[in-house]
């Protein structure tokens, strides 16, 4: 999923979310894997890596893809409610363009493909991980 639209559709957006304990898990996650992954290319830029930051590249995906993932699923599942009972985000009929969109669903269908793709995801980084670490 999209940082933006993570950051902007839905912890910006719906306010009744900021203070929920998930936007914590996910703001984490992404932070250390940030810090990690531009230790990583500067590093290597300078042609001097040290262990620790490739052990780090490679591994600790194992703690922080997970926890990301449920605290941006569990952030997306706090915001439902409040998008169903306000409609944001939605454009309903009738209306010169004579189109609909309900974000409410968009969110339930972005949910529904969201373990498919980051299991996918997981299984790449978990191959990578063996072939750079072992």
């Amino acid at each position: 999923m999209s940082r933006v639209f993570l950051t902007w559709g839905i912890a910006h957006s719906v306010k009744e979310v900021q203070s929920e304990d998930s936007i914590l898990l996910f703001v984490v996650a992404w932070t250390i894997t940030e810090i990690i992954r531009y230790s990583f290319y500067t590093f290597s830029l300078l042609n001097h890596l040290p262990y620790f930051i490739k052990w780090a590249r490679y591994t600790l995906f194992i703690i922080l893809y997970p926890m990301g993932v449920t605290g941006e699923m569990l952030t997306m599942y706090a915001a439902l409610p409040f998008v169903k009972r306000s409609g944001l985000f939605s454009i309903s009929l009738p209306n010169k363009y004579n189109f609909s969109f309900d974000y409410y669903t968009f969110l339930i269908l972005v949910m529904l493909t969201y373990i498919p793709s980051k299991c996918r995801l997981s299984s790449y980084f978990l191959a990578l991980y063996v072939s750079k670490t072992l």
